[in-house]
């Protein structure tokens, strides 16, 4: 056996008061390297019978082979006789294994080389397992950093345990990111590596909105109010539908607050961010008048709703359109991202004139169709029966007035 002393369990307890490392992680890692040691010393890299074992209350470790008790040895490696067995305990029977102790002379400075490589690399995969488990938790989650520097367009944020990356895309645009500014981020995904996880984060998540009405506004904590949906723009506008479980309580009213204090808090933390909260309804027509506000709508006409589409006509008041459609499409465009359904705009005045354009378009058509087709060859036989007719006509005519002249004569 090997003399280590306290001062072993001692670097453990400290590694795991510092770092979270169990000292069994580091117990078991010293036992490793002194089998790896043990068999590079020996040659005897197949040997499978080999294991340490660490006393922890001497501080002594040594390397064992357990061997099995037979009446006639084959194999020495892995067997020993029974007579050989009752000089190491005299209680072994025929069948039981027993331990021998197989350390070398002058084995604890090998030992100790092989053992520093092993527990230093035990202790680095220890503590990436435990930085990726802990990230892995806090997927999907707010968390608070602090930005540490800015890299090719990437914002370095430390949460902790490490450094994760802010890609451009998940960053406010036209937003500051200071180094030494505390920020709250979203844990968006979590990557392994073969040295620490990369741990990716963002600030224009829509979640983030999600977690700060949770984290201001009791009744959603609570399960009272409920978010059924929310679409962002971040650094420009969100939109988020919330549902009352309680008659008694106003969704609305609840996250805004006594005087807007719960909203205003959600804004400064967005950064001045406009929010609308919108009431959901399981009415479609409903919950479409309330995402598009704070624009009025006159009439909403649903035109498909079905498993694959849903779509929608709003019509607005003309000096309600542009408000409607907002800048750039954006109230319309969130309105649909929050609701699920296409939306077509169109003002009274446009629809009116789409209306009367539809109108005429028809009617021109039923005229055309009152109009009966005509066959010329049809046509071309009935002027000349028409003709003949009023030939035969004629005759009749004069054979008749000569008739008449007599009889007067006559009289």
């Amino acid at each position: 056996m090997i003399k280590i002393g306290t001062a072993l369990f001692e670097a453990c307890e400290q590694l795991e008061r510092e770092r979270g490392i169990s000292k069994d992680v580091i117990i078991a890692s010293l036992c490793d390297a002194m089998v790896a040691a043990y068999k590079k010393h020996m040659r005897t890299k197949e040997a499978t019978n080999i294991e340490a074992i660490l006393d922890e209350q001497s501080g002594e470790i040594g390397v064992f082979s357990t061997k099995l008790v037979v009446d006639k040895v084959e194999d020495p490696e892995t067997q020993i006789s029974l007579a050989d067995a009752k000089e190491i305990d005299e209680d072994v029977e025929l069948d039981d294994e027993v331990k021998i102790e197989v350390t070398p002379e002058q084995f604890g400075r090998i030992a100790a080389q092989s053992a520093k490589q092993v527990i230093t690399q035990r202790i680095r995969e220890a503590e990436r397992n435990l930085v990726l488990q802990e990230f892995m938790d806090k997927k999907g989650t707010l968390t608070t950093g602090i930005i540490q520097r800015v890299e090719n367009r990437n914002v370095i944020v430390n949460i902790g345990k490490i450094d994760a990356i802010m890609p451009q895309k998940e960053q406010i645009p036209g937003e500051y990111y200071k180094p030494g500014n505390r920020i709250r981020v979203f844990v968006l995904n979590v990557k392994e590596t073969t040295r620490l996880p990369q741990v990716i984060v963002s600030h224009a998540h829509a979640e983030i909105v999600r977690e700060l009405f949770e984290l201001e506004v009791p009744e959603i904590e609570d399960g009272i109010v409920e978010i059924k949906s929310i679409s962002r723009e971040a650094g420009y506008r969100t939109k988020i539908a919330v549902w009352s479980n309680d008659p008694e309580v106003d969704s609305v009213g609840a996250c805004i607050g006594p005087r807007g204090s719960r909203i205003q808090t959600i804004v400064g933390e967005l950064k001045n961010e406009k929010i609308d909260i919108v009431r959901y309804s399981e009415d479609p027509v409903e919950y479409i008048v309330n995402a598009l506000s704070p624009a009025r709508v006159v009439s909403v006409d649903i035109l498909a709703d079905d498993e694959y589409a849903h779509e929608a006509m709003v019509v607005v008041p003309d000096d309600q359109l542009s408000l409607a459609i907002g800048r750039e499409g954006q109230n319309v465009r969130l309105a649909h991202k929050l609701t699920g359904w296409k939306i077509d705009i169109k003002s009274v005045s446009q629809m009116e004139k789409a209306e009367a354009q539809s109108f005429e378009d028809n009617y021109s058509e039923e005229e055309v169709d009152e109009i009966p087709s005509v066959d010329e060859d049809e046509l071309q036989q009935e002027i000349e029966e028409e003709m003949n007719q009023q030939a035969l006509d004629e005759d009749d005519l004069q054979q008749d007035e000569p008739v008449e002249e007599e009889t007067s004569e006559e009289e």
